[in-house]
């Protein structure tokens, strides 16, 4: 294993990856933040599933600028002036949506913590020279693809990435630059992103 996904029992079947106990620390934090930012599903905490079918969704975009990238607005650029037409049907849309995807998000980042603390003590008994290799079905990949991919979203909105070019600059920061950890978190799920998308691939 070289740190990234390989294709486990041929392609689309499945991927592994061999992560240390510092990995699997550091992807969990990250998820477990991105779950207390999205927060809790439209029916609040309640355990009754009639709360969650009838609640309605925010018809505004989220302030917050990373939500906001997570969240789109179906017509228009986030946050861009647009007509009148447009914003009453994004308002409408995000209203009978977004509670929906707010809870299929929180299942994928849920899914990669869970199959993340499945690893995590044989990662901590190999210690630093030695790691853990988990190993996904072809439904936990998907799910982990979509949780990577919100996961670099966030910290590419946090870092002010808006195309290629910026991440590339801020590769180039000094080690000693307080914003480089979360740099190198970005280019690192990218590269643990693409991998697993070449697993996947027929």
């Amino acid at each position: 294993m070289s740190g990234y996904f390989e294709p486990v029992g041929g392609p689309g079947g499945g991927a592994a990856v061999a992560l240390d106990e510092v990995e699997i620390s550091i992807l969990r934090s990250l998820a477990t933040q991105l779950l207390e930012l999205i927060g809790p599903g439209p029916g609040g905490e309640s355990d009754d599933p009639l709360d969650a079918l009838f609640a309605e969704g925010p018809s505004e975009p989220p302030g917050d600028p990373a939500l906001a990238r997570l969240f789109p607005d179906a017509y228009g650029a986030p946050g861009a002036a647009g007509d009148e037409e447009s914003a009453r049907k994004s308002a409408e849309f995000r209203r009978f949506t977004e509670g929906d995807l707010r809870a299929r998000k929180r299942e994928d980042l849920l899914a990669l913590v869970r199959s993340l603390d499945s690893v995590a003590a044989e990662a901590r008994e190999a210690g630093p020279a030695g790691g853990a290799v988990l190993t996904l079905g072809a439904e936990d990949s998907r799910r982990w693809l979509v949780a990577l991919n919100d996961l670099r979203l966030t910290i590419g909105s946090r870092l002010g990435i808006e195309d290629e070019d910026t991440g590339e600059k801020l590769f180039e920061l000094p080690d000693d630059d307080p914003m480089k950890p979360l740099v190198m978190a970005y280019f690192w799920l990218g590269g643990l992103q693409e991998s697993l998308v070449e697993t996947l691939m027929p």
